[in-house]
């Protein structure tokens, strides 16, 4: 027989409650679809929304399923919403592990503060554990942040792209040392600029060579410098924000350097990583500063004055370089200029990439910004490349 007895106060009836409240589904690994069913579950009117007790309820019901971190973000969400509702929407991305702004408003205004213990004074973790937990403390400068990297990282994809950009650059720096017969200032070969991977501005038409110069290095001193600042600080940031995020921020710090180069510097060549890594130093030091008192990795201080002095030797090198007399003229040495566009790009569009963890970038307004004006700079270097030179007359060294 039909139930006929009266909806509760919460708007479901006595034996809808109880098949909820014996729900076993298990929603964070549930897909969607899954999530929805439960979620309506609460939500009758198919309105899109739930009160935040009928939230409470669900989290008592489901909790024990939770990780404990999560389960804390999602009490701060209920008791943060002003409005006294929770969005299926803000729901699903916690599931999936995305979160949306308003998603990280209703966190940062919360009244209720996270009591759980610090994600530093956990106990019990294995080796690998510990390495995530050290990353979280590495690159993220909110508790809450942290705690959800630590629950969702899988290593799945591992941190490939550093690994393999290095792997390239040592394998590319071994091959030509073996063939030039020198490991130390390979810049001062005679055949160092013929293979086709540096810039050159007699072969700037050939548009490979803008990106591809990373590979090539002037010595075993310049690789070194620039190996262990990508790895040291590339790899980190690779765990934390993907691949994606931060292959967007390496080929546009890469990219620019060669263009600065190309209109600052017209003469010369460029070879070496340094535009892309400077651009991930830059904007990890620049996010470091940013959130001072929220980073709590250990000895910052000390080790962002270190950062700062590698960087200083090695841009202090390529400019020593630079304005050494060449080995063969009238073709200069390799250009610094692509550190200075490097450092630009990461702390402008690199401060926004590590600054919005698991927010969307195309949901910040900021990020199209300094996007749109990295696209205007890319455009304008490009005419530059065209016409600049047959205009300005400018006397070009030979080909190599």
């Amino acid at each position: 027989m039909e139930n006929s007895s009266p909806r509760m106060a919460g708007g479901t009836r006595e034996g809808e409650e109880i098949e909820v409240l014996e729900s076993t589904e298990v929603f964070p690994v549930a897909p969607e679809e899954q999530w929805k069913s439960l979620f309506d579950k609460y939500d009758p009117e198919n309105s899109g929304f739930i009160s935040t007790e009928r939230f409470r309820d669900l989290l008592a019901t489901h909790g024990s399923e939770l990780d404990p971190h999560k389960l804390e973000v999602l009490l701060a969400l209920a008791d943060g919403n002003a409005d006294g509702k929770i969005c299926y929407q803000d729901f699903v991305n916690l599931m999936s592990n995305k979160r949306s702004n308003s998603f990280r408003r209703a966190i940062l205004q919360g009244s209720r503060q996270l009591k759980g213990c610090n994600l530093r004074d956990e106990v019990g973790l294995g080796l690998s554990q510990r390495l995530v937990r050290h990353i979280a403390y590495e690159t993220l400068p909110r508790e809450v942040d942290r705690k959800w990297y630590f629950d969702s990282y899988t290593c799945c994809p591992p941190p490939w792209l550093i690994l393999a950009i290095t792997i390239a650059e040592v394998t590319v720096f071994m091959y030509y040392g073996f063939q030039l017969d020198r490991l130390v200032l390979q810049v001062s070969s005679p055949s160092f600029l013929k293979s086709p991977l540096p810039y050159h501005p007699q072969l700037r038409a050939q548009a490979w060579r803008y990106l591809s110069y990373i590979f090539m290095h002037t010595g075993i001193e310049h690789l070194s410098l620039n190996m262990a600042m990508q790895l040291l600080v590339g790899v980190p940031l690779e765990m934390v924000h993907g691949a994606l995020r931060i292959g967007l921020v390496y080929v546009c710090g890469v990219l620019a350097g060669s263009l600065a180069v190309s209109v600052t510097d017209m003469t010369a060549p460029v070879v070496g990583s340094s535009g892309g890594v400077y651009a991930l130093v830059s904007a990890h030091l620049a996010n470091v500063v940013m959130n001072w008192s929220g980073m709590k990795c250990q000895f910052k201080l000390f080790r962002m004055a270190m950062a700062l002095v590698c960087m200083s030797v090695e841009f202090g090198r390529a400019v020593w370089l630079r304005f050494y007399p060449p080995a063969f003229p009238p073709c200069p040495n390799p250009s610094f200029v692509a550190h200075l566009g490097g450092v630009v790009v990461g702390l402008t569009l690199g401060v926004v990439v590590l600054q919005n963890y698991e927010q969307r970038l195309q949901e910040q307004s900021l990020f199209w910004i300094f996007f749109c004006v990295y696209t205007l700079f890319v455009l304008c270097a490009v005419f530059w490349n065209i016409f600049a030179y047959s205009l300005l007359d400018v006397r070009l060294p030979p080909p190599p």
